[in-house]
């Protein structure tokens, strides 16, 4: 136990050294570690809580997406029926009372209808096995087809899922650092974002649902019946506020006839005469095929652009555009142009996200909670290193030597972990250190046993060491399956407690073990002691 050859001791040296200039960093200002170029510099990233920022608690409107999902299957039952052979001819699709209703012009043809019905119902059941929509005949040729509950359900955590890489996306857009983007039960999103001045640009930019489509311009629309809302048959009324006739409302045909999915890049740029600005957009090969051949079969007709169900503008194709790029201009500051852009390249949210809870964290209050937090910690150390140095002598020096190094230690792995210091994270931080010299009292305690016993020095430190460590180990496991269980049940401040916590529980028992046990060994093997007082 107290054989130290010298290849291990440069070695455990090393490595505390190595650790201790690898936290210098994170007690430096930022605009100091700067300055330093291309030398490693890992720091710690302060919480919400800590460097102040927004919060904002989002929750999915289902009711959108429920009806987004019968407009999808009312497209996807047109085509299906309009293009298979033979073709099948129905009447108009209603999508009223959440449910889709059209009629078949040839009872003959029932069978055929379900079975296509069938494959683009992925058999009437999804990936979980139940089913999501059910296919009902009603009257022999009128088909009903119902989205099922459980298929909702599957729908929504979808949705959910991809919605919160879109909310990442867009966040990393911004530069920020280490934001927290987490689910919170079935249909919200906790966002907070540590630095960030402006929460109503965040509000902005996560509320766009970014759904961009460019659909034909119906030019038989009576104006005056837009103002009510009617269009004429397989077209719709979408706003339009800047539209020069006058009328707030322009009817366009349903059929998109190209989406944002088929975006390759989109970017802020500056329109040639007028220097205004604009998004630029470019799409992807299968969009610019379909773009340009639009464009040439609709040469001298009006197309809208619509972003989120508005229509941004209604320009006249007035040739052909074969290069895979269009621009959407508009009443732009550079401003909503580049967040415009940013949700274009993030990507459309499945699902449209409203925001329910939202505060935001002064950096002052921050600096408060830090100042606090290293006054605590200075103050915890001070009485363990006196307790320590008071009760056991030369081996309290070596455990007190253990706790400062241990702080460096667990400063220096949350730096190079990337982790996030929170409020609760400097709480679990104090404890720490309380119980970072848990271990040596124990292996202090039973060195006075053995001791008391009649053994000499060298026998009472190695039993003392050998007796103590499976007792550090046990409670030590003991406290890391707590620190577990909480940092994958917890979310937020418990996570940010949970994560200090293991970190300490694992640098405390290599520093209050093994490199006392190292300095206790160098120390007896230098002056050969025939008693020591502890």
């Amino acid at each position: 136990m107290l054989d130290f050859p010298r290849w291990k001791v440069g070695s455990i040296i090393g490595l505390l050294v190595a650790l201790c200039l690898l936290a210098i960093p994170s007690f430096l200002p930022e605009s100091t570690t700067s300055k330093w170029g291309n030398i490693p510099h890992p720091h710690i990233n302060l919480g919400l809580d800590l460097a102040g920022g927004s919060y904002l608690l989002l929750e999915a409107d289902t009711a959108d997406l429920a009806a987004t999902r019968i407009e999808a299957m009312r497209d996807s039952v047109a085509g299906t029926m309009r293009n298979g052979s033979p073709r099948i001819e129905i009447g108009d699709i209603s999508t009223r009372g959440g449910q889709l209703t059209f009629l078949l012009r040839d009872p003959s043809q029932v069978d055929a209808a379900r079975e296509r019905l069938l494959a683009i119902t992925g058999g009437g059941a999804g990936m979980s096995g139940q089913r999501e929509w059910d296919i009902n005949v009603v009257d022999t040729s009128r088909f009903v087809l119902k989205p099922t509950e459980a298929g909702l359900t599957q729908a929504i955590d979808t949705a959910m899922n991809d919605a919160t890489e879109v909310v990442r996306r867009r966040i990393d857009e911004l530069g920020t650092r280490e934001p927290t983007i987490v689910r919170q039960g079935a249909t919200r999103i906790v966002v907070q974002v540590p630095g960030l001045k402006n929460p109503q640009a965040l509000k902005d930019l996560l509320g766009k649902t970014a759904k961009l489509e460019f659909k034909l311009v119906d030019e038989t629309a009576n104006p005056a019946d837009l103002v009510k809302g009617i269009a004429p048959v397989g077209s719709q009324v979408l706003p339009y506020p800047g539209n020069p006739l006058g009328v707030p409302f322009i009817a366009v045909k349903r059929s998109v006839i190209i989406s944002g999915d088929q975006l390759a890049d989109a970017r802020q740029e500056f329109e040639p005469q007028t220097n205004a600005p604009q998004v630029a957009i470019t799409f992807n090969a299968v969009g610019g095929r379909r773009f340009a051949k639009v464009t040439t079969d609709n040469t001298g007709k009006p197309f809208a652009i619509i972003l989120d169900n508005q229509v941004i503008s209604a320009p006249n194709i007035n040739e052909p555009i074969l290069g895979g790029r269009a621009s959407i201009s508009g009443n732009f500051t550079v401003e909503s142009a580049n967040a415009l852009a940013i949700t274009l390249r993030s990507g459309k949210l499945p699902v449209a996200l409203k925001t329910i809870a939202e505060s935001t964290v002064s950096p002052d209050l921050g600096k408060d909670s830090i100042r606090a937090g290293v006054l605590a910690s200075i103050v915890a150390a001070l009485l363990v290193i006196v307790f320590m140095f008071v009760t056991y002598g030369r081996f309290g020096l070596y455990a007190n030597l253990a706790v400062v190094i241990n702080i460096l230690v667990i400063v220096a792995v949350m730096a190079m972990l990337n982790a996030t210091l929170t409020l609760p994270g400097i709480a679990g931080f104090v404890l720490t250190i309380g119980t970072a010299v848990d271990a040596n009292v124990l292996i202090n305690e039973r060195i006075r046993e053995e001791r008391r016993r009649g053994r000499s020095v060298v026998q009472s430190v190695e039993l003392g060491y050998k007796e103590a460590s499976r007792t550090i180990f046990e409670a030590n496991v003991t406290h890391a399956i707590t620190g577990v269980i909480m940092l994958l049940l917890g979310s937020g401040p418990v996570k940010g407690f949970a994560v200090v916590l293991l970190i300490g529980i694992c640098t405390s028992v290599f520093t209050a073990v093994t490199f006392t046990r190292m300095m206790v060994a160098l120390w007896l093997r230098k002056n050969r002691p025939t008693t020591i007082n502890i």
